[in-house]
């Protein structure tokens, strides 16, 4: 039976992320799906760790590229993307399909729910899934974290753009919305490790996104003198 969706997630060195994550799709309540690891050359265990859990494993690269060569190697016609970082709960795949059908939607992200027991972590990702429900008919963002699109308009706007620095994700969100595809934020949502910000203290992340979106406004970004480690993703 051909799968319905096509799960893709990208990596690099991520032996101690991925498992998490592959264990939450392995109890999905819905199993019609695939597993698709683009993997970054990992000096680590992941592509050991892909393999034990019966993924097919395809050569990857930065964030975009990655992402467009899983793609690449999907059989069914809804493609879901996850970081790696990610975690879902049981019933998340199944309840994804539903409101996306139901909605009519070519394109999709979640709200995100940080892994912490910090408050301010967990407002700080409330604001923002406020934010991107707020802005989505305006300037549709998407989390890298988790995107829902069908494989049909993915082909058609092209996939990730490459050639980009940073915001891919929402570059994809924004191509789709000039084809006059639909898009949506679903009431749903997916567990995040906050390892990045933990790294660069809340403050310094949050003001380096602010300042990615205010850049965004005059076009899309392919330099920048703002360090950002396309890796770390």
């Amino acid at each position: 039976m051909m799968p319905k969706i096509s799960c893709i997630i990208i990596t690099f060195n991520e032996e101690k992320c991925l498992p998490h994550l592959l264990n939450s799709l392995k109890k999905q309540t819905y199993k019609n799906f695939e597993i698709i690891v683009s993997d970054n050359n990992s000096k680590d265990k992941t592509r050991q760790i892909a393999r034990s859990f019966g993924c097919k494993i395809v050569q990857g690269g930065l964030p975009a590229r990655a992402r467009n060569n899983g793609a690449k190697h999907a059989k069914s016609d809804l493609l879901i993307f996850f970081d790696a970082d990610t975690t879902l709960h049981k019933n998340l795949l199944k309840e994804i399909l539903k409101e996306f059908n139901y909605r009519n939607l070519d394109v999709a992200g979640v709200n995100l729910v940080p892994i912490t027991d910090s408050k301010f972590d967990k407002l700080l990702h409330k604001v923002y899934n406020l934010w991107q429900i707020l802005i989505q008919k305006i300037d549709p963002h998407l989390s890298g974290a988790c995107i829902i699109i069908k494989k049909k308009v993915f082909s058609n706007i092209g996939g990730f753009d490459e050639s980009l620095m940073v915001a891919e994700d929402h570059a994809l969100a924004r191509k789709a919305k000039k084809k006059k595809y639909k898009f949506g934020i679903l009431h749903n949502y997916i567990f995040l490790d906050i390892r990045r910000l933990k790294k660069e203290g809340n403050f310094k992340f949050t003001f380096k996104l602010m300042f990615f979106w205010f850049r965004r406004l005059f076009g899309e970004i392919k330099k920048s003198k703002v360090k950002y480690d396309l890796n770390a993703r």
